[in-house]
């Protein structure tokens, strides 16, 4: 499938996101500047939206509808360099589109709050992990979180392009994206069942364009 027929279908399954469709096409075109140019996802969120963040990064490492097998060039070379294990890895391994949960580092995380400022701790590993060319899909159901709103701030010094996930009137962060994908609900569990469908379909769509199986 296409990836602007996975768009239309999302908006024909939840109509209520159709006035968001520009808003997810802008941020699908960044994610794929982005991966065409060798650059890898970060995402951020907090409580719910921390799961969801991690939730992106597993349908981007690995198949999601697609098996992804590796490049079979790439698969005589594993076989060639290791006749133990080369055939299971061949078979085995997937494709993957870079993307780093900036929640996922309970070390590093706990550490920085210990020593530094708990609400700096994504600011930090974005500022560690980034560069130009990179994107921050960064998700908060007000908009308003501040330790979401720090790592914004320095994607936004280091020239990394930042997609906001949010809801109610999109809050501080809208203004500091990119692209503001702005779910229209109020209630924190509401905007974040939408959230869900609109991430699955960005996925999706850079599944269809860059794997062809």
């Amino acid at each position: 499938m296409k990836p602007s027929e996975r768009l239309d279908e999302l908006i024909e399954r939840y109509p209520v996101l159709a006035r968001e469709k520009e808003h997810i096409r802008q941020a699908f075109c960044l994610l794929l500047q982005c991966y065409e140019n060798g650059g890898k996802l970060m995402t951020a969120g907090n409580g719910g939206s921390c799961a969801d963040s991690e939730h992106i990064v597993g349908e981007l490492m690995k198949g999601f509808v697609k098996k992804r097998p590796v490049p079979e060039e790439f698969a005589a070379r594993l076989i060639q360099t290791d006749e133990k294990r080369g055939m299971e890895l061949a078979r085995k391994l997937q494709q993957a589109l870079p993307a780093i949960a900036l929640t996922a580092h309970s070390a590093l995380a706990t550490a920085y709050l210990n020593d530094v400022d708990g609400e700096l701790a994504m600011a930090q590993q974005l500022y560690g992990y980034g560069k130009e060319g990179d994107v921050l899909l960064a998700i908060s159901t007000s908009g308003n979180s501040r330790n979401i709103l720090y790592a914004a701030a320095v994607a936004r010094a280091m020239k990394i392009k930042v997609i906001g996930l949010t809801g109610k009137d999109g809050g501080e962060l809208a203004g500091m994206c990119d692209a503001a994908i702005v779910v229209p609900e109020q209630e924190t569990y509401r905007i974040q069942e939408l959230h869900l469908p609109v991430y699955h379909g960005l996925c999706l769509m850079l599944e269809d364009h860059f794997f062809a199986r």
